[in-house]
């Protein structure tokens, strides 16, 4: 009976963890798109600036004032040689999202970035000279068969949103890949990554921010007919793509690996669904089935991914990095903390 209410709880537990997930992720998307279409607040650099000043500020109080998670402690040297490197490519990738984001739909966005397992692969190929198994090769083609359908058949397409999106893939896949080597030694979780990353990402970005937006977010601000009210949804997107970070956290500790996975796909097949109920822009059938094909695709690279770590063959070469557990399956910087900005 005991076992019974044990394992009634923990598949409960799972269920809340990935729907709080799902909540947190979409509501941040769909804030972040309102900002840039409803708000008619056209600056990306400032909205990641804001996030990242929330984040920054989340996190301090999170490990040192309410001490909900222990700090990890990072050598000042390696500060600067390991966390500075990595920062600045996350905050390449955080604008390119919210660039991506103000141009093309939430639907389209959402697609393109589950593109990443593809450039992450190809780049370990070709720059890093690493082997995969030829199972890994093979789920990538439906993956890169749907984004191409998506894109084909988008009626909302724009090649400057498309291509900061695709340049976005590759600034994940490239910080993922950096993790490797350059965070050697340090085991990060989600909460202590934004602690040490988001105050580096506020100052790489707060200069360019205020160079080549400050004139026009004053503008705004004499235009708009209430800043006020708007301002506060775009500091609640902030303070909202802080928690995200915390529920990342929670759903990795309450899910398997395979779990975590397919709800991190269906988590995109929700955003899309959302984002069509609010701003009603036209998916095609055909834009439709790529992106039903890639998010398959994605599920199907995680299983393969999965297997090869479970059963290796004996006699051939690990495919590099391949996850043992649940934690292993994330990126350093986490690839669910991208989706907030």
């Amino acid at each position: 009976m005991e076992e019974s209410r044990l394992c009634q709880w923990t598949v409960i537990r799972s269920v809340l963890a990935i729907l709080q997930w799902w909540g947190f992720n979409v509501t941040v998307i769909i804030m972040n798109k309102w900002i840039f279409q409803k708000l008619d607040f056209k600056f990306p650099l400032t909205v990641s600036s804001i996030h990242f000043i929330c984040s920054a500020i989340g996190a301090y109080l999170v490990i040192k004032v309410l001490k909900l998670k222990p700090l990890i402690v990072v050598d000042p040297e390696d500060r600067w040689r390991r966390i500075f490197p990595m920062s600045f490519v996350f905050c390449i990738n955080i604008v390119l999202g919210n660039v991506s984001l103000r141009y093309i739909p939430v639907s389209f966005m959402q697609t393109i970035k589950s593109f990443t397992p593809a450039t992450t692969v190809v780049l370990q190929w070709l720059v890093w000279r690493k082997y995969f198994d030829w199972r890994i090769w093979a789920s990538l083609v439906p993956i890169v068969g749907g984004i191409l359908l998506t894109s084909v058949t988008e009626l909302s397409f724009n090649m400057f949103g498309f291509c900061a999106a695709l340049f976005g893939c590759l600034a994940t896949s490239t910080k993922t890949i950096l993790a490797e080597s350059l965070l050697h030694g340090y085991k990060f979780d989600s909460i202590n990554t934004v602690y040490y990353m988001a105050p580096f990402a506020t100052m790489i970005l707060a200069v360019p921010a205020i160079v080549l937006e400050g004139s026009g977010v004053i503008g705004w601000f004499h235009t708009h007919p209430s800043p006020a009210h708007a301002l506060i949804i775009i500091f609640s997107s902030g303070v909202l793509a802080f928690c995200l970070n915390f529920s990342i956290f929670y759903v990795i500790h309450s899910t398997t690996a395979v779990t975590f996975n397919v709800a991190g796909n269906l988590k995109v097949a929700v955003a899309v669904l959302v984002s069509w109920m609010i701003f009603r822009n036209p998916i095609p059938y055909m834009n439709a089935v790529g992106c039903g094909v890639t998010l398959v695709g994605c599920t199907f690279y995680g299983y393969v991914r999965h297997m090869l770590s479970q059963q290796p063959p004996p006699g051939t070469p690990r495919t590099p990095r391949t996850p043992r557990n649940r934690m292993e399956l994330l990126p350093l910087v986490n690839d669910k903390l991208d989706d907030k900005v």
